[in-house]
């Protein structure tokens, strides 16, 4: 049985990783209306990738008899001035799931809730990637022209992502 202060952390964070397969559903719409199929494509798949992340801890809390409890989840925004906007959003949005991943990695080990903190390590290495992901994207809008030429290509090049 879950300690309650890792119970309701779980939690945040099942509900934090539904609100993310919205925001990169959202964002995989807003690419697809202004014409980057390549770009709508990446966050489909980084949206599907976020469902992955919520039924694990949704197994998780089921598997240690404690039921996940799913609340409201806030709208993204589906407005965004650019591409280079959009992709800053994402970038910082992974960073804030890394700080949140961060602290509940921290109360499980204030806790000695050993078998979260093993299950959670999953997470930490998925985070360093999702970062990864996101900086190298804006490495390369920093490296190429973002004008139509630029944007083609980068939307080319993240049908591959």
């Amino acid at each position: 049985m879950l300690k309650p202060e890792v119970t309701t952390k779980l939690n945040e964070q099942l509900n934090l990783e539904c609100y993310s397969t919205n925001l990169y559903l959202q964002m995989s719409a807003w690419c697809h209306n202004k014409g980057f199929e390549g770009i709508s494509q990446f966050f489909q798949k980084q949206s599907r990738e976020e469902t992955n992340h919520i039924y694990r801890i949704f197994d998780y809390l089921n598997d240690t008899g404690t039921m996940p409890l799913l609340g409201a989840i806030q709208a993204p925004p589906i407005h965004f001035s650019s591409l280079t906007e959009l992709i800053n959003f994402a970038y910082e949005h992974e960073k804030n799931i890394t700080n949140q991943i961060n602290r509940l990695v921290h109360v499980t080990m204030t806790l000695q809730d050993y078998s979260t903190f093993y299950f959670l390590q999953w997470y930490v290495a998925e985070q360093h990637k999702e970062e990864k992901i996101f900086k190298s994207i804006l490495d390369k809008f920093e490296m190429i022209a973002i004008d139509y030429n630029g944007l083609f290509l980068i939307d080319q090049m993240m049908k591959n992502q």
